[in-house]
């Protein structure tokens, strides 16, 4: 089977990592509940900046945030590892933009995710997505964002979301921790 992943705040808690380093960059001590409780993808919220002081505040920390030590949910790259040794294909598809390829690659290859050789994608917009998982025909894709998910209905695949805070609208199959994947293919 084919497997579709995406990567932030799917496979690495790439928004929390992001929003400690907030708190060290403004000196802010904003508690974690505040994260969990967001209702959006966004966090400049939380600190009481403006959509485009966040915006600038991301961009002037996106390489600490994208090439840090962010989290890897529990059991991800396990789960994805046995995939692969259980004979099945993963990809990867991300939005980060074009010029995050090459690093966003190493980053998941020195961090022990199973990238194989044309099963990375990188540097679309979320809109985007959908074209490459028609193409790829893939059996199962998992994301966390509602505008990408919500644009996969008609595809004839199995979309699960990744649970969080943002995406509780969802009426879709969820994914709260990795383990549960080798669980649901068991049945």
């Amino acid at each position: 089977m084919k497997f579709g992943f995406d990567i932030d705040d799917t496979l690495i808690n790439l928004r929390e990592h992001a929003f400690h380093i907030y708190n060290d960059k403004l000196q802010q001590h904003v508690g974690l509940d505040v994260f969990q409780a967001l209702p959006s993808m966004e966090i400049h919220s939380a600190f009481g900046l403006t959509k485009e002081e966040g915006g600038k505040l991301w961009s002037s920390l996106r390489d600490d945030i994208y090439y840090s030590k962010c989290a890897v949910f529990p059991h991800a790259r396990e789960v994805l590892q046995e995939l692969v040794k259980q004979g099945h294909e993963v990809y990867y598809i991300t939005a980060r933009a074009p010029e995050h390829t090459d690093r966003t690659r190493q980053w998941l290859i020195d961090n022990d995710f199973p990238v194989a050789e044309g099963h990375f994608f990188c540097g679309m917009s979320d809109s985007e997505k959908v074209h490459i998982i028609d193409e790829l025909k893939l059996d199962y894709y998992f994301d966390d964002k509602p505008a990408v998910l919500e644009t996969l209905s008609h595809l004839p695949v199995n979309v699960y979301v990744k649970d969080r805070s943002y995406n509780q609208h969802l009426q879709l199959p969820r994914i709260t921790s990795w383990d549960e994947l080798l669980e649901m293919l068991k049945k």
